[in-house]
């Protein structure tokens, strides 16, 4: 039996502790194989398990399960992570070996930030009506632009004509598969940017576990993929925004997207919550 130790943080968190979006991270996955890792990440049921293992060319190299599968990329983790490699071995600059790629992160106190590989994108092959009919939408709550994003996991981006439409949103269970992106999965991120001087956000983002459509407190690959959005829709342009997600699943979570010449970046607030150990 060996001894394997774990942290809870929460990430993307405003003041209060328990918000923000839960992660579980492994200390130490040396010597779990890819069905225990699962298994792990099944049995804490959170949107996100990691697992931090050896690197030769990066500070770390991170493992990513849902209780579903292995995500090659995704933002709290991310950032999480970095912030437990950080106590492990000191530093607030850390590279994270990835199967999306190599992402550095950064950090000031508490603040954790990385930056996205570079965003790919291809058009939306459905009309907005029939998104709007997917989403649980009222007849001309879809805007500009529906697109394919991905700064690491490809996830559908909607813009919303307003903060009622996001929150009215409603995916239906029989329809949503209908949006598949490349890798075969069905997730929509939608948002209202308001366009004020505070560069504010509202965001929520969907996807399937069985039958029922379920909704992400904060999704920091989606806020990437939000950034390759903004620099496909206004090229050239400087970004910055204080994205506002998981309201409705209370978990209140704030995440701070900057774009600045082309480069993506999207941070917000670690807490550690709790530690623990597990033996296998």
């Amino acid at each position: 039996m060996q001894t394997y130790r774990y942290r809870i943080l929460n990430v993307f968190a405003r003041d209060a502790r328990l918000t923000g979006n839960p992660l579980c991270v492994f200390e130490d996955g040396s010597g779990l194989d890819d069905a225990t890792m699962q298994a792990l990440a099944r049995q804490f049921n959170l949107s996100e398990t990691t697992f931090i293992l050896p690197s030769a060319k990066a500070t770390a190299r991170v493992r990513i399960f849902t209780p579903s599968y292995e995500l090659p990329f995704a933002g709290h983790p991310t950032l999480g992570t970095a912030h437990v490699v950080r106590a492990l071995k000191g530093g607030d600059t850390v590279a994270l070996e990835m199967k999306a790629g190599v992402i550095p992160v950064n950090a000031q106190g508490d603040r954790w930030t990385l930056q996205a590989v570079e965003p790919s994108s291809r058009a939306f092959e459905l009309t907005r009506a029939e998104l709007e009919e997917i989403l649980g939408l009222q007849s001309g709550d879809v805007a500009e632009w529906p697109l394919w994003v991905s700064a690491g996991k490809e996830q559908l981006v909607v813009p919303l004509s307003s903060v009622a439409a996001v929150r009215r949103a409603r995916p239906r269970p029989d329809a949503f598969s209908r949006l598949k992106s490349v890798d075969g999965q069905s997730m929509a991120y939608v948002f209202h940017d308001a366009g004020d001087a505070a560069g504010t956000v509202e965001a929520r983002f969907f996807f399937p576990n069985g039958p029922a459509i379920l909704e992400d407190p904060a999704t920091g690959s989606a806020c990437a993929n939000l950034g390759g959005w903004f620099s496909v829709v206004r090229p050239r342009t400087d970004i910055r925004r204080s994205v506002s997600q998981g309201e409705a699943v209370h978990r209140p979570s704030t995440l701070l997207l900057d774009v600045t010449h082309g480069a993506i970046h999207v941070g917000g607030r670690v807490i550690e919550l709790a530690h623990g150990t597990l033996d296998l």
